[in-house]
């Protein structure tokens, strides 16, 4: 279960045009570090099927609504998906994605002002090296002074020799969401599915190439 839960009291969430990019969800109400704010729904599918589908806008392959909760499940937020799949990614995040029993909420990791635009970390991981144009595929523009100009996560000195990245271990309470590029997903980098990390994001309309975002 999330550690706290939605605050009562009138809309806490809205879904509008992003400064960032596309649609974005922002703070309608002032929200509390550690808040529960939404649930990432969607069609829970097979990869078999999450393969099929793939990618949800053919000019677009690296733009997915596509979010990893292990090696056989993924929720599809653009079948009976909710607003989570909209809010952005950002390298310095308001909030995080949490995984726990299967399904994946978003949570604030600080104190969040009315009219602030939601944002997680996407995290984005691909099982191969980190290259000039592989980035550039993944393109940050969240602005932040922290911005790694790319939606793919950092790989570690030990990643990096290895061209892969491991399955982050979460908290008691649930496994942080991570989004997970992988190979079984189209082609030139496009495979991509969001995994559960604690910042991750959901697929965003408009937003190329996060796996759900972008």
């Amino acid at each position: 279960m999330p550690s706290k839960s939605p605050v009562s009291g009138g809309r806490r969430i809205q879904t509008r045009r992003s400064g960032v990019h596309g649609n974005g969800v922002f703070a309608v109400q002032d929200i509390a570090e550690g808040e529960t704010l939404i649930e990432y729904k969607g069609e829970v599918i097979t990869w078999k099927e999450a393969l099929r589908r793939h990618p949800h806008d053919p000019t677009q392959p690296n733009h997915t609504f596509y979010f990893h909760i292990d090696d056989g499940r993924v929720i599809d937020g653009g079948v009976n998906g909710n607003a989570a799949r909209w809010i952005n990614h950002s390298c310095e995040p308001s909030c995080e994605a949490d995984e726990q029993d299967g399904r994946v909420f978003i949570k604030a990791l600080r104190n969040i002002a009315a009219g602030e635009e939601l944002s997680y970390d996407y995290g984005l991981i691909i099982d191969e090296p980190y290259t000039k144009k592989l980035k550039a595929e993944f393109p940050c523009w969240c602005g932040s002074e922290t911005c790694r100009g790319t939606l793919l996560a950092p790989k570690d000195d030990k990643e990096k020799k290895s061209g892969k990245k491991g399955r982050k271990s979460g908290k008691k309470s649930g496994r942080k969401a991570e989004k997970k590029l992988s190979k079984k997903l189209g082609k030139d980098g496009a495979e991509a599915l969001k995994e559960p990390k604690k910042k991750a994001k959901a697929a965003k309309d408009g937003k190329s190439a996060k796996t759900g975002k972008r």
